[in-house]
């Protein structure tokens, strides 16, 4: 009876952890095909590559894939009892977890080289500032959030052909840079869209009066410091997740190994 007891347990803890898997990925999936139907790509999927930089709702739909399909494989190879499904659910998540772990220690390993592709990511996104909707959020998001601008400095938004400064520009944008740069003024109750007008035509020394004069790159590197425990906390927290995945996969395909091998609990 006991032992018939652990086993329904760990089948109901195998059930619900596949279960949570397959319903984050439809979860993702669903905002992301909400989200490129709103853009209309969906219709033109042509869209998509004309962008420059990268559209946020391809992470998103990429991370439903693969939560969908490790979950749609946990969870039939559990019902089902299928060894197979349930070795491709543990090596995949396997696989993601020591992907994370290489990731990080390299990161730590090669700090220039990493900070050198994000600086090139950024600035590439920086060029395609108004092309999508949903990166332009992204970018406002970040710099509101980490009172910066561009990804060293307030003159990178140069790379963006509305804000760009040279002669040959006639947008209204013309030397200025996107409001999310503009030092929030806490009298005004609404946003004013318009703060970063002819900024970068004044002087230099005025800017830091109106806009934030940190680059990005900068502010990232020094909030992660200040905030190691936190990143360590939630990197930690998904990994103890996955191998506690990966535990019940392995102790149910062993459990079915043994019922197919006429052995008893």
């Amino acid at each position: 009876m006991a032992s018939s007891l652990s086993w329904c347990k760990r089948r109901s803890l195998e059930n619900f952890e596949k279960g949570s898997y397959l319903l984050a990925g439809v979860v993702f999936l669903g905002v992301g095909l909400w989200a490129w139907s709103e853009k209309g790509v969906l219709s033109d999927l042509t869209k998509v590559t004309r962008m420059h930089g990268i559209d946020p709702v391809v992470l998103v739909l990429m991370v439903g894939v693969v939560m969908f399909t490790l979950g749609f494989a946990g969870c039939v190879g559990a019902l089902r009892e299928n060894i197979c499904l349930l070795k491709f659910f543990c090596g995949a998540i396997v696989l993601i977890f020591f992907l994370e772990l290489a990731v990080a220690v390299l990161a730590f390993l090669f700090q220039d080289w990493v900070r050198d592709r994000f600086r090139e990511f950024f600035e590439s996104n920086i060029r395609s500032y108004r092309d999508d909707i949903d990166l332009q959020n992204l970018i406002d998001s970040l710099q509101k959030a980490n009172q910066c601008c561009g990804a060293y400095g307030p003159e990178d938004w140069d790379l963006n052909v509305y804000f760009n400064c040279s002669g040959a520009s006639y947008s209204r944008e013309k030397c200025g840079v996107p409001f999310s740069c503009c030092v929030p003024d806490p009298a005004q109750k609404v946003v004013n869209t318009q703060c970063g007008y002819d900024v970068r035509t004044q002087l230099k020394g005025k800017w830091e009066e109106s806009i934030f004069t940190k680059g990005c790159i900068p502010a990232l590197e020094g909030w992660l410091p200040r905030n190691i425990y936190i990143v360590a906390g939630v990197f930690i927290a998904i990994s103890l997740l996955q191998i506690f995945g990966i535990f019940l996969a392995r102790t149910l395909i062993s459990d079915i190994e043994a019922v197919k091998a006429g052995h008893h609990f």
